[in-house]
């Protein structure tokens, strides 16, 4: 008997089950769905992690206030006064290794408006080294310099999403815009980044889209601080080299807490630590969901193993007369592997289409970025394969075992 007839024979024998080869491929699809589904979404979380990363510096430590309920904040002023100029000038004298350093404070901005629209954007005052410090590029005009920021110039740098808020189309070069009563000329346009916004270990990042950044002196002499509000935001440290980033982070920690009079009121962020947690955190994800889908699959393996036992008793006789008329043990042993795998490969089959749309629904319900790779498919095809051969191997070879005088006597 050639390879053609046991596979035609073999496909005839589960077409006589539609239904129960369609019950058994169940475990077999909701364990290639699952596979599919929770790698798809470790990779979108992994792709989210990384661009926030970026957007943070992946070589920087961010220093940022701690925020604190009204009542407390008047109690922490009393001692310190929170990040200032004062933090940011020991800084740049006292730790080695830096190679840039910016200062941030965040502006509250209630009226933004140009000629042609309004926006809701974020108003950043910051120095020159910002773009070196953040990977900040510029695609139209340029960015403020020293000498801007020392003559407290009017002037700004507008995200891509506020330069579509207030010129839609036009060119804004030179265009100006009003903050709050402050008007204010527009020299560049930044470079679109990024995702639009994110949040990794607690820690939110906002994106440069929607930013509007001017320079910082501007912002401290002509924008009013609010009652207990620190002088900067943020201060962001970048370092010559990645292996400097922790022995330098203990040590800001240690002279900002001399600065604060041993008030914790600042938190250190190392984006590189961020990084490492997320991926354990998504380690632990991808073993946990594995384990459930890999559950799901042996189930589905023993489904396979029990229809096919069941198979073999219900066609005793059938084996005997193809044994009598000369069928070999290897085509037996082909026949019933080849439903198994046939099974196997149909419920795959379906199980990548079912961990397509589970991600999709994942994604669209949930918000969560999902990432479907060309990885997780070869592997949850591969394993659907491997468990319906694996699991079918010794239904297939009890059959090809049966003696042909009691398979044929067998009632």
């Amino acid at each position: 008997m050639n390879y053609s007839e046991v596979i035609n024979t073999g496909f005839s024998g589960l077409k006589a089950h539609k239904l129960r080869t369609f019950l058994t491929m169940l475990g077999i699809i909701f364990g290639v769905g699952a596979v599919i589904s929770m790698l798809s979404i470790g990779e979108g979380a992994k792709k989210e992690a990384l661009e926030i990363i970026n957007l943070m510096g992946a070589k920087n430590i961010i220093i940022q206030n701690r925020e604190y309920e009204e009542e407390k904040l008047k109690i922490i002023r009393e001692k310190s006064l929170g990040l200032s100029l004062k933090d940011f000038l020991a800084l740049q004298d006292s730790v080695p290794y830096i190679k840039h350093l910016s200062a941030q404070k965040l502006i509250k901005a209630n009226f933004i408006r140009s000629v042609d629209g309004k926006s809701e954007a974020r108003v950043i005052g910051t120095d020159s080294r910002y773009p070196l410090t953040l990977n900040l590029f510029v695609d139209r005009g340029r960015f403020f310099d020293e000498f801007d920021n020392s003559q407290h110039a009017n002037v700004c740098v507008i995200g891509h999403q506020v330069r579509r808020d207030l010129f839609a189309f036009k060119n804004p070069l030179g265009q100006r815009i009003k903050i709050n009563n402050k008007w204010f000329e527009v020299i560049g346009t930044t470079l679109k980044k990024g995702k639009a916004k994110g949040k990794i270990e607690g820690i939110e990042v906002e994106s440069i889209a929607n930013d509007i950044y001017i320079p910082i002196n501007t912002a401290l002499k002509k924008f009013e601080l609010g009652e207990n509000d620190p002088q900067l935001s943020e201060i962001a440290v970048t370092m010559e080299d990645p292996g400097y980033i922790r022995d330098a982070a203990v040590y800001i920690d240690r002279l900002l807490l001399r600065l604060h009079r041993d008030t914790e009121d600042y938190k250190i962020t190392v984006p590189e630590e961020l990084l490492r947690q997320a991926h354990e955190t998504q380690r632990i994800f991808n073993i946990a969901m594995g384990f459930i889908a890999g559950i799901s699959l042996l189930v589905g393996g023993i489904g396979i193993m029990n229809i096919m036992l069941a198979s073999v008793l219900e066609r005793t006789r059938e084996i005997g007369i193809r044994r009598a008329i000369g069928a070999r043990k290897i085509d037996i042993l082909g026949q019933f592997i080849t439903e198994a795998v046939f099974i196997s490969l149909v419920g795959g089959v379906i199980g990548i289409a079912a961990g397509f749309g589970i991600s999709k629904i994942v994604g669209l319900y949930a918000h969560w970025r999902t990432i479907i790779s060309v990885f997780s498919i070869v592997l949850s095809f591969g394993i659907a394969v491997s468990v319906g051969l694996i699991f079918g191997i010794y239904p297939a070879y009890i059959a090809a075992n049966l003696r042909p005088i009691e398979a044929l006597s067998y009632e």
